[in-house]
């Protein structure tokens, strides 16, 4: 299933428009999430043809640059899960997947607590964050 058809049938879509203040940082794949919603779900800019001129090209990469920073902490928290990949084949069967991934995001979460940070973590949940582009 299209990560953009997934987000729909888990009713993501019909709570950004319950609430319109929630923003989101998306990737390409859900560009038409980011269409229908844009002021609430920001997603990377289209990659220009191959003979478009500097300005577009300039654009992409600015665009690129500074949606990055904003993105890194979901991208790795992405790559964390994917790194338990060897045990998706000993998942068994499809009524034990819920208990296997509470184990796996159990298991990536005490590693993630492990490690030191620069800033002093919040348990405060911020739904709005203002962006800066």
């Amino acid at each position: 299933m299209h990560d953009a058809t997934a987000v729909r049938t888990a009713g993501i879509e019909e709570q950004l428009r319950l609430h319109p203040n929630v923003r989101a940082e998306v990737d390409s794949g859900y560009a038409g999430l980011a269409r229908d919603f844009p002021g609430q779900v920001s997603a990377p800019p289209k990659k220009p043809p191959a003979d478009a001129g500097p300005s577009e090209r300039n654009f992409y990469d600015y665009a690129r640059r500074h949606q990055s920073p904003r993105r890194i902490m979901v991208e790795h928290a992405n790559a964390e899960v994917k790194q338990w990949r060897s045990l998706q084949r000993r998942t068994g069967e499809r009524a034990d997947l819920p208990e296997v991934l509470a184990t796996i995001g159990a298991l990536v979460s005490d590693r993630s607590a492990k490690r030191p940070t620069r800033s002093r973590p919040s348990m405060e949940l911020d739904l709005v964050r203002a962006t800066a582009c």
